[in-house]
C-alpha cells in the first residue's frame, strides 16, 4: 500500500519515490515502474502506458498530479476499455486514495501517478 503521498514524493512499501511511477499489482506479482516518463510529459497517451496494457488488471488508476495539469488522451480510455479495463482518473492524492482501496481489497490493478503539477 501507499504510506504517504505529497507534492513529489510517494511512499509504498517503505520504498520513497521523488518521480512519476506505476505500480502493477496481479495475482503473481507486483512490479513497480520507477521514474516513468510520457512521451508528452502532461500529456497521457496508450505509448505511455504499454507495460500495463500487458497484464492481466481489472483496474488502471490514474493520478493526474496535484493540481490535475496531466490531461488523459481519449485513446487511453478507448484502448481500457477494449481491454476490459475499469479505468479511473483523479488528482493524484485521491487516486492514492482509490488505488490503496482497491489494493487491500486484492483486485488485479495498475497505478500511473503524476506526482508534481
Amino acid at each position: 500500500m501507499i504510506s504517504h503521498y505529497s507534492f513529489g514524493l510517494l511512499i509504498f512499501k517503505n520504498q520513497t519515490f521523488n518521480k512519476d511511477l506505476i505500480i502493477i499489482k496481479t495475482s503473481n506479482k507486483e512490479k513497480i515502474l520507477p521514474n516513468w516518463w510520457r512521451k508528452e510529459g502532461h500529456r497521457l497517451q496508450i505509448e505511455d502506458l504499454e507495460e500495463v496494457w500487458k497484464e492481466p488488471i481489472e483496474f488502471l488508476i490514474i493520478g493526474t498530479g496535484a493540481s490535475g495539469l496531466m490531461k488523459v488522451d481519449k485513446e487511453v480510455e478507448k484502448k481500457a476499455k477494449k481491454l476490459n479495463i475499469k479505468i479511473e482518473t483523479y488528482l493524484t492524492n485521491k487516486a492514492i486514495n482509490r488505488f490503496n482501496e482497491l489494493y487491500s481489497s486484492n483486485n488485479l490493478l495498475a497505478g500511473a501517478f503524476h506526482l508534481t503539477c
